[in-house]
């Protein structure tokens, strides 16, 4: 489905808990959920908020979580495969939530297994829109893919300080030769805006509401975060784009809105069918004040004849 109005977005959150504290870096002692339910919280009401695992082997998780209002959904393992009992539980609490309650029409997955992708995918054939959480290093790129959205789980305040400062220091090419991925170029914009925002502009029959080229890469790229770029927003990001000279930006009232660098293009008789509408400009605050005039509709009297005169 298309990404929900963040006003009508209702929320249920699914945390495959084992999953995301082995073998990933995080413990039971560092997980902190707390960055990720911000972010959540940002576009919707989180009324659902459920974890599952066998939670004698993590009681360190327990009162962070507690305090979040994370139910604790306890699956002791009753076979060697307990993990899989964990999520046979999540997957079909998930389905019967979803039709059970139709006015929930978002959910999160927390999990990087891949085994969770048929749950995507029959949430979003039932028309609920499906964001995943999961560790980067430790996530399925299949998973990622099965989701309309994806954002990765961040460490601790004091992790994230980490982070930064090792983002400062300069990089020595036997640390991006390792076998993983080179890190992002900060400050550099990704080929895939690139290649998201011109064809959007290319189609585009007027100015473009940056939220509308943000859901279009989130479509292309799920996992896409101007943050791992080196952009503190997407509009910064844009700014970048405008000062290379690949788009144009424009304040219409309060809100900014994006052109080619021409401008919004007129459209062509041979232009296909399915080009892009852009959303219209709002209304100046005169035309908001001074309906429209009714048309004015004259009816000719009909010439009744006089009884008297007749015969």
């Amino acid at each position: 489905m298309g990404m929900p109005n963040t006003a009508e977005r209702r929320i249920a959150l699914f945390i495959d808990f084992e999953n995301l504290v082995t073998n990933t870096g995080f413990t039971a002692s560092n997980f902190d959920l707390q960055p990720s339910l911000d972010r959540l919280l940002e576009q919707g009401k989180v009324i659902f908020r459920r974890a599952y695992c066998d939670w004698s082997r993590f009681h360190d998780a327990k009162a962070h979580l507690h305090q979040l209002g994370v139910e604790l959904v306890d699956v002791p393992p009753s076979t060697r495969a307990g993990k899989n009992a964990a999520d046979m539980r999540l997957v079909i609490d998930a389905l019967e939530l979803c039709y059970a309650r139709e006015h929930i029409n978002t959910y999160v997955i927390a999990s990087g297994d891949s085994d969770f992708v048929p749950l995507a995918a029959k949430l979003r054939e039932n028309d609920r829109y499906v964001i995943g959480i999961g560790v980067k290093q430790a996530t399925s790129p299949m998973f990622v893919k099965a989701c309309d959205e994806f954002m990765y789980l961040e460490g601790s305040s004091r992790d994230r300080e980490r982070d930064r400062d090792d983002h400062r220091k300069p990089r020595s090419a036997e640390a991006t030769s390792t076998g993983t991925p080179a890190a992002k170029k900060r400050g550099e914009i990704p080929g895939v805006v690139r290649q998201v925002v011109a064809s959007l502009l290319a189609r585009a029959t007027g100015p473009l509401n940056p939220s509308f080229i943000k859901e279009a890469l989130v479509r292309k790229k799920p996992d896409f975060d101007e943050r791992d770029y080196g952009f503190s927003s997407f509009s910064r990001l844009l700014e970048a784009m405008e000062k290379e000279g690949l788009l144009t930006r424009i304040q219409q009232g309060r809100q900014t809105y994006v052109t080619s660098k021409d401008g919004a293009p007129e459209p062509r008789a041979d232009e296909p069918r399915d080009e892009v509408r852009a959303e219209p400009a709002p209304r100046s605050e005169e035309s908001r004040e001074t309906p429209p005039r009714a048309p004015i509709i004259r009816v000719e009297e009909e010439s009744i004849p006089d009884p008297d005169e007749e015969g």
